[in-house]
């Protein structure tokens, strides 16, 4: 489904990735991993069309997407939940919603409102609250459903569970469990291995802009050498 072959990419004349290789595939969890400021958000920004990779491929859904710009890389079926969640403030729940909804690609069992809400039980109690008015796990889960309601063949995370408290964190892992039971396809940046390694299928770790190690679950959460050498503190 999503194919990044050789992709750098720059802000002015600083590079930031030096030929990042990544692939996800149909119904996969894939995850992007390394400690902060190594990549993975820029590499989220490329695919997104956010920044413009300056080389390489990048391939979505049999596309070459490199030169797209960012709507157009959304209308094409990927939804991002970006870092920080950036919901509208002065929207309600049900607003922020509805605000960027679409089935573009005909998806025969869209999401609704009424799927979103069935998702994410906190939120219908919240329905008129404006989005600054939410907590923070409950602005994460507006986020994953404003995403959802764009009906995306590709869901993408960004720091999907920084700052929330355990008991959310938990929340989200189980959402992501179920999307991935229904077929979603997700690329998720987080840093909890633990939770990440129990549903996950494959992970990327990043280091200084390069792809340094690739494998899946069960060599991750067995091999404490590379979790220590890439991804401790």
């Amino acid at each position: 489904m999503l194919e990044l072959k050789k992709v750098k990419t720059a802000y002015g004349q600083s590079q930031v990735l030096f030929g990042v290789d990544l692939q996800v595939n149909d119904g996969e969890v894939v995850t992007l991993l390394g400690r902060n400021g190594m990549g993975k958000t820029t590499t989220i920004h490329s695919i997104m069309g956010l920044v413009k990779a300056r080389s390489g491929e990048i391939i979505f859904d049999g596309n070459h997407v490199r030169e797209w710009p960012a709507y157009r890389v959304a209308r094409a079926g990927m939804g991002l939940v970006p870092e920080g969640r950036q919901i509208f403030p002065n929207l309600s729940v049900v607003e922020n919603l509805v605000a960027t909804a679409s089935n573009r690609l005909k998806n025969q069992h869209p999401w609704t409102l009424e799927r979103v809400f069935e998702l994410f039980p906190r939120l219908p109690d919240r329905s008129q609250n404006m989005g600054n008015q939410l907590s923070g796990g409950e602005q994460q889960m507006l986020a994953i459903g404003r995403a959802l309601m764009t009906n995306p063949k590709l869901l993408i995370l960004d720091e999907a569970t920084e700052g929330l408290a355990p008991l959310i964190r938990m929340e989200i892992w189980e959402c992501l469990k179920g999307l991935k039971s229904s077929g979603q396809s997700i690329l998720v940046v987080d840093k909890n291995i633990e939770a990440l390694t129990r549903f996950a299928d494959r992970h990327y770790i990043i280091e200084k802009g390069r792809v340094v190690w690739t494998g899946d679950s069960k060599l991750l959460s067995t091999n404490k050498e590379i979790q220590h050498r890439y991804l401790g503190v």
